[in-house]
């Protein structure tokens, strides 16, 4: 059983989706980094100096209004924080496109393989499916040219 997981894990398939998983997960904190600290406060800034990241509705107001987020969980006041759920929109579109040029040059880069020949051709004599390779007809077993 050993020997089989050893076999397992060495495969190149599943080291290159360790590495793309700790890879993500590194370019995630990147994305993240920007959305919070680049993208965010201008877009904020520009719609009247709202912070995204600590817009909410508060749920019970029957223990006072916070006045952030973070003032909110201190005193437990229940609320819904759509405010991160939008910087994590804008992360998750910021991945997304990232990954589509990713993988849009990458095919350009690879190109389309070339489409495979015919395998069979028509033998001249009585019109049957032969193979390229064939030097007599097995239908009607006249001698042909090999191409």
């Amino acid at each position: 059983m050993w020997t089989e997981f050893r076999a397992f894990v060495s495969r190149g398939n599943v080291i290159d989706l360790a590495v793309a998983v700790i890879m993500g997960a590194a370019f995630g904190r990147i994305v993240s980094a920007l959305v919070d600290g680049v993208l965010m406060p201008p877009l904020g800034v520009l719609l009247g100096s709202i912070d995204f990241s600590s817009l909410m509705v508060v749920l019970d107001r029957s223990r006072g209004v916070p006045v952030s987020l973070a003032d909110a969980r201190e005193r437990g006041i229940p609320v819904v924080a759509y405010g991160q759920v939008l910087n994590e929109a804008v992360g998750f579109l910021i991945v997304a496109f990232v990954v589509f040029v990713l993988i849009k040059q990458v095919n350009r880069i690879k190109g389309t393989p070339p489409a495979p020949g015919p395998a069979t051709r028509e033998c001249p004599y009585c019109a049957s499916a032969i193979s390229l390779k064939a030097t007599r007809c097995p239908h009607c077993t006249s001698s042909i040219e090999r191409l």
